[in-house]
């Protein structure tokens, strides 16, 4: 991820998110040193991107975001193998994320890699409230 794809990685997290992230925001996980940051582009444009940071042998997904139109074609696969290829070689205990607990494809896409539900955060998530599945894949 270089920073020339901010203002697509910013429009797709607005088309995806009803609580979006800000480019300030992503600027900054740019500019550590502990954060993953992988696109998906397509005709040189962004159709998915997931963040992720690390503290010692942890990572926390932050975010994935799969452009609607391409939802279904293994965007969202190729980006979850690559963090979990990621955790593999660089021996962390687990990979973390929260998810809302409606979003079936996502929970799906992430049982598939291993993921397994470990708690939930009533009213984590706004517009609409809905709780949060805390799902955790460990190596």
């Amino acid at each position: 991820m270089t920073a020339a794809r901010l203002d697509q990685v910013t429009a797709l997290e607005n088309a995806c998110f009803s609580d979006p992230w800000s480019r300030d925001s992503f600027e900054e996980l740019l500019r550590r040193d502990d954060t993953l940051f992988l696109c998906a582009v397509e005709d040189d444009a962004v159709i998915g991107y997931v963040t992720m940071y690390t503290v010692v042998d942890e990572g926390y997904i932050l975010n994935v975001a799969v452009d609607d139109r391409f939802r279904r074609r293994g965007v969202g696969t190729a980006l979850i193998r690559s963090l979990d290829t990621f955790g593999k070689k660089n021996d962390l205990a687990f990979i973390t994320l929260e998810v809302r607990e409606s979003n079936a494809p996502a929970i799906g896409l992430y049982s598939r890699f291993g993921f397994i539900k470990v708690g939930e955060r009533k009213d984590y998530y706004r517009h609409p409230t809905e709780n949060a599945l805390l799902m955790t894949k460990f190596y």
